[in-house]
């Protein structure tokens, strides 16, 4: 059974920083990409950072230069490091694990973990 387990979430003063964590089981790890998405309330849920098995990544613009996302293989757990906290920084944040075999397309995600921003 496949479970992702974010946590890190919180209430922040804008400015602050935080780091979420995403544990993963009952995968391979180190051969899925892992995403960080978001979604704010009455919003659509967006992508801000992508790493792949070998640890490329890849920011949404909006986030570039504050958002860093990193994994640790030997842990199962992907991390997302978020500096200069904005208010609309405020969401709940989700991870999700993908990779493609075959042509088929496995995808798993985390419950989630809430951050909000206070101003």
């Amino acid at each position: 059974q496949v479970q992702l387990v974010e946590s890190g979430g919180g209430l922040v003063q804008a400015g602050g920083s935080l780091r979420l964590s995403c544990a993963a089981s009952g995968i391979i790890f180190g051969i899925y990409a892992m995403d960080w998405y978001r979604q704010a309330p009455g919003k659509k849920r967006e992508l801000v950072a992508t790493i792949t098995g070998g640890g490329s990544t890849n920011y949404a613009d909006s986030v570039k230069g504050r958002f860093t996302i990193s994994r640790d293989n030997a842990k199962d757990t992907v991390y997302l490091q978020i500096n200069s906290l904005k208010s609309e920084d405020t969401a709940i944040y989700y991870c999700n694990a993908h990779r493609t075999l075959s042509g088929r397309e496995y995808a798993y995600w985390g419950q989630g973990t809430q951050v909000t921003v206070s101003s």
